[in-house]
């Protein structure tokens, strides 16, 4: 029997339609040496069957049912049965390279890494995007607290990570990852990713980035939440992570650096869930992140991916904008009211005020705003996101978030 060198655990909940491609893709690695951890979380549907059906076939797989507790408590089960030196998350609609295990590996053992991270793929609609990390390279445990650590969650650019909250294209040691997700409260369901892996930063001595693309993520539509269920819940639920995040990076970290990275942190989160428009309880505007933008202004709304699904449909309830066109480079059928996403060559026929690229993100935002001005966009009209620092932290108190970003007001 093989020793086992890395655990793959595979949270497992709704999922049946791609879970085979899922299980296949890791059953067919070249590297051997491996355990397949399949937690049935409770799923409702045929996945444990498929589950117990494949274990059958492979003694490499290991099954656990368990009743539905969240994706924290099915990482925790997992890793509660793992045996491997190292461990690896693995979504269950999403599937990886025939070389995944075997690169992570190298990686890990050639450089005596704590943590490995590489790029991967973001496959949406049948379009396959390539994502890399910027910073390349072998860290140690000086250069971690130097420079790693203190641009993790903001890396000076609104708002992009210098490490990606994804625990799905990383390799943790499992004596460390121990550490810190039994740590992690059951309680946390927005960011559970974020958690972990700055959490776990916080203890890394050794760090490897390597931009080569080895993990396919799967962007579903129907993952994409369409509207906010409840502010107040949805606040609540951002400041459980955020508190904790914080009080994980006091260790190793200043107030001043905390506080920056976390607020911008919730700031771009709050937008990203609320479609940027704020609204206090009896319906007034809080706060527009979109500078020059006034009411009833002609928008196009550039994007189709969360962000700018919100923004359409807080826009229904709201009626701020008059949108006349929705665009996106990666075109497919969606509709919300009365908006359905068109190609970018549509622009032409759009007489509009202004565009909002929906993404929070300065890479893609440049990007797209490149791409734009080849097909004619005045570079004026495209919006700027209001990044103050004392703007955001005014708001977040304004929410109901404390100096902890405990959200207060139940």
């Amino acid at each position: 029997m093989n020793t086992v060198k890395i655990s793959v655990i595979v949270p497992i909940f709704r999922i049946e339609k791609y879970l085979p491609k899922c299980i296949d893709s890791l059953l067919n690695q070249s590297f051997l040496d491996l355990e397949l951890i399949l937690v049935n979380d409770g799923s409702p549907d045929n996945c444990p069957k498929i589950c117990d059906e494949y274990a059958k076939k492979d003694t490499r797989i290991k099954v656990i049912h368990k009743e539905n507790g969240g994706l924290v408590s099915a990482r925790k089960e997992g890793l509660n049965n793992a045996k491997g030196k190292y461990v690896t998350f693995v979504d269950g609609d999403d599937w990886v390279d025939k070389f995944y295990l075997d690169i992570m590996f190298k990686l890990a053992d050639i450089n005596d890494a704590d943590l490995v991270v590489t790029g991967h793929f973001r496959e949406f609609d049948g379009k396959i995007e390539t994502i890399k990390p910027k910073n390349v390279g072998v860290y140690n445990e000086e250069e971690l607290k130097s420079h790693i650590l203190p641009n993790a969650i903001y890396n000076g650019e609104f708002c992009e990570h210098g490490i990606s909250t994804y625990v799905w294209n990383k390799l943790f040691k499992r004596e460390l990852l121990s550490q810190i997700l039994f740590n992690v409260p059951d309680a946390i369901v927005m960011g559970e990713d974020a958690a972990i892996t700055f959490s776990y930063l916080t203890i890394c001595k050794s760090l490897v980035i390597s931009s080569t693309p080895l993990y396919y993520y799967r962007q579903r539509h129907d993952s994409i939440v369409k509207s906010v269920e409840n502010p107040k819940i949805e606040y609540y639920r951002l400041g459980l992570l955020m508190n904790y995040l914080q009080s994980k990076l006091k260790t190793s970290l200043d107030e001043k650096n905390i506080k920056e990275q976390i607020t911008y942190y919730l700031y771009s989160q709050i937008l990203v869930r609320s479609g940027g428009l704020i609204y206090d309880e009896s319906g007034g505007q809080l706060f527009n992140p979109f500078s020059n933008v006034e009411s009833r202004s002609r928008v196009v709304v550039y994007s189709s991916g969360s962000f700018g699904q919100h923004i359409l449909s807080t826009n229904i309830k709201n009626n701020f904008f008059e949108v006349v066109n929705w665009i996106d480079i990666d075109y497919h059928e969606l509709k919300i009211g009365e908006n359905h996403v068109k190609p970018i060559s549509s622009i032409t026929k759009s007489d509009y005020d202004y565009l909002i690229i929906a993404t929070i993100n300065p890479s893609y935002y440049k990007n797209i705003k490149k791409e734009l001005s080849l097909v004619g966009v005045d570079e004026k009209k495209i919006v700027q996101i209001k990044t103050d620092i004392n703007e955001i932290s005014k708001l977040l108190l304004q929410l109901g978030f404390d100096s902890d970003f405990v959200f207060q007001n139940n």
